[in-house]
């Protein structure tokens, strides 16, 4: 799946050293005037624009322009001026810096601005360029450069760069070049910045239940607060379990090998109380053995590469790189009917009844089934397309239903942004021709398959699905999967990825290339197309497992899951113990180390800039917990936090993880006044406040 992302993605500018290049000034050639600056080598953050537009930033127009290729040429007559647009930006740079040619001779007539990204059109100071900001270049260039402690003094998230006329001016053409975000001095990137943020959480407006199944995983660690397991990924889709074998796709060669201990892992899960989400074949075969292998050698032998330690199993590719014509199914499998499937879950049914519990907390359909001709090529070569899909659905899901009536049933279990909208076979042909979904109305897939399947639903008087599952990783490049990147640049990417979960106005920073607001869109369409589903993200996670950001990230991401209302989601391979996001999970889940957690009703906040705060208290109003996550990588941020009708605070304790931090560790509290609380939150930070309130 993450391969497939990769390959979606267009290709971004690589971070280092490309914005980390050194943009020379070239000496003056005219005599600086009184209060003009030197000239100084910039150490670029984020080119804008030089030349043309850099990936990621938009032209939002204004007065007359030109940003064909060369120098932009802007009319700033009537107040004109430019406006440079980007996915919200975190505030981590120094200044803003571009070159401009005028008529010689001109007075300063431009002024920079930012604008907030989010929560309104927030005021940020217009500033008038002025001589102490301009160095004189050859050929009359100047270039401006404008501290960002001027532009953005509270260091809040900007997505607009706006140069615009602080003077009536005449309607001629300026010349603009080289806009560039600049890195913060040494000096200031040692000494980190601080600023006032006042945030709020309300106890007077309506909450909502947060369900404890957002904080599921899938290979975690049960030390982690973790409060379910899934058994998914690329194998279960062949689990056998009459012999407890699967077949591990192309995640390793088209191998049968022994599988995981279902039995095993479902006791685990009743024994603490945590039902387990199952994975259910249904994509017509399972491993036949725990030794066969997809592609031998022996009937394949020019392929790529083989198993450097089972010389027999090949890749399945050919050394250019495509795929291989698979042979029978039969070479490494056997069928699965639905009736099969639902002799499996009748046995695992009356297992439970024996022991007394209910081992199962969904049943999901397959797993990512729209990438079956890639990851399962040996068994499923053709793309799958929207009638196959629906069909293997309704008729595996009638199974279940047969085997368990109690059974909460999950599909489809989609990889990805495109694998909501489209099938495999449009991918195949390409998503401009998408032959598959025209075919169907144009509907995308997933409202077009929820559709079909409350048709059907309705007109047999039975439920076949309970729950709306998918899959969701972020898509710019590197920034999950082996070497998730952890520059500067990535971490602040990965953070502002996160807003892809439930933000309209945050646009993908990848191919992607719009806005996703996933949990509001997976909503909207069950409640159109078949109310009453749950929704659940099957697998997610942002990466950067041992970093302070995919901490971070992590916590931002359990947090929106409970502020958005999403009923299950399970972090995938992770959190193991020890690493970063571990600790973002016991920040929910275990914050004390003695059972301490995030409540279960959801409490409106108030939050502001490159601060989260997420807030939580129980059915009596006793205890309120929250979890702030600083975002800033070079900010200490003093936070005033009021709390509104929540009553008086009794007692208080604070835990904190900052980058370096081996677990999340007990500080000293702030200062109480009365409603309000005052904490000091350092950059890159995980803050959680425990509070019990007396009424």
């Amino acid at each position: 799946m993450a391969a497939l992302i990769a390959a979606a993605a267009i290709k971004l500018s690589a971070r280092k050293p490309t914005l980390a290049q050194a943009v020379s000034a070239v000496p003056s050639a005219e005599p600086r005037p009184a209060g003009a600056r030197t000239a100084v080598p910039l150490v670029v953050a984020e080119t804008v624009y030089s030349s043309k537009l850099a990936a990621g930033w938009d032209d939002w127009g204004w007065g007359p322009h030109d940003l064909n290729n060369g120098p932009a040429r802007i009319v700033f007559g009537n107040y004109g001026g430019i406006i440079f647009h980007h996915a919200p930006l975190d505030a981590n740079i120094g200044a803003v810096s571009f070159r401009y040619r005028a008529d010689a001779g001109a007075p300063e007539f431009l002024a920079v601005s930012l604008k907030g990204a989010g929560g309104g059109e927030r005021r940020l100071p217009n500033v008038p360029v002025e001589a102490r900001h301009v160095a004189l270049l050859p050929d009359g260039w100047r270039e401006v450069l404008v501290d960002l402690s001027e532009l953005d003094p509270d260091r809040l998230s900007f997505d607009r760069i706006v140069i615009s006329a602080a003077l009536p001016v005449k309607s001629d053409w300026v010349l603009i070049d080289n806009v560039v975000l600049v890195k913060p001095s040494e000096v200031s990137s040692e000494a980190p910045l601080r600023h006032n943020v006042q945030l709020a959480i309300s106890c007077r407006k309506p909450t909502h239940p947060i369900d404890p199944a957002i904080y599921g995983s899938a290979q975690g660690d049960w030390a982690s607060g973790q409060t379910g397991e899934r058994v998914g990924g690329n194998p279960t889709t062949r689990f056998n379990w009459d012999l407890g074998v699967w077949n591990i796709a192309n995640d390793w060669y088209f191998e049968n090998t022994k599988a995981v201990d279902l039995h095993q892992i479902l006791d685990n899960g009743s024994k603490r109380g945590s039902p387990t989400a199952v994975t259910v074949p249904i994509i017509g075969w399972v491993a036949k053995d725990s030794v066969s292998v997809g592609f031998p050698r022996a009937k394949f032998a020019q392929q790529r590469k083989f198993d450097p330690y089972r010389a027999e199993a090949g890749d399945g590719h050919r050394a250019d790189g495509s795929m291989i014509t698979p042979g029978p199914p039969t070479q490494t499998s056997v069928a699965a009917s639905p009736e099969l499937i639902g002799r499996w879950i009748a046995a695992l049914r009356n297992r439970d009844r024996a022991n007394g519990t209910h081992s199962v907390q969904m049943y999901i359909l397959d797993n990512e089934p729209s990438l079956w001709n890639e990851t399962h090529h040996d068994v499923h070569p053709e793309p799958l397309g929207y009638d196959e899909l629906l069909d293997r659905t309704l008729r595996y899901a009638t199974a279940i239903r047969k085997a368990d009536p109690d059974a909460r049933i999950a599909g489809p279990a989609e990889w990805g942004y495109l694998g909501y909208l489209y099938s495999a076979r449009d991918r195949a042909a390409g998503t401009e021709k998408r032959p598959d979904r025209l075919a169907h109305g144009d509907m995308p897939l997933i409202p077009w398959y929820l559709q079909r399947i409350a048709e059907q639903e309705k007109a047999k008087n039975i439920r076949l699905l309970d729950i709306l599952d998918v899959h969701f990783y972020p898509a710019a490049k590197g920034l999950y999967g082996e070497n998730a990147r952890t520059d500067p640049e990535g971490a602040a990417l990965r953070l502002r990825a996160t807003r892809a979960l439930w933000d309209p106005s945050y646009k993908d920073e990848s191919w992607i290339g719009e806005p996703i607001r996933l949990i509001p869109r997976l909503k909207d369409w069950v409640a159109t197309y078949d109310p009453g589903l749950r929704v659940s993200l099957g697998e997610w996670s942002f990466g950067g497992d041992n970093h302070i950001s995919g901490a971070l990230a992590t916590a931002e991401a359990l947090g929106r899951f409970g502020q958005q209302g999403l009923d299950a989601a399970y972090y995938w391979d992770g959190p193991k113990a020890g690493s970063a996001t571990f600790w973002a999970f016991r920040a929910f889940r275990n914050f004390d180390g003695q059972g301490a957690r995030f409540q279960d009703l959801s409490l409106v906040t108030e939050e502001t800039g490159n601060v989260s705060l997420f807030a939580s208290r129980n059915p009596d109003g006793s205890k309120i917990v929250a979890v702030l996550v600083n975002r800033n990588p070079n900010v200490v941020v003093s936070t005033e936090l009021k709390l509104d009708g929540c009553g008086r605070v009794a007692s208080r304790r604070v835990f904190r993880y900052v980058s370096g931090s081996s677990s999340l560790l007990a500080e000293p509290p702030g200062t109480l006044d009365g409603s309000r609380l005052t904490e000091s939150l350092p950059p890159y930070s995980l803050t959680v406040i425990d509070l019990d309130i007396t009424h």
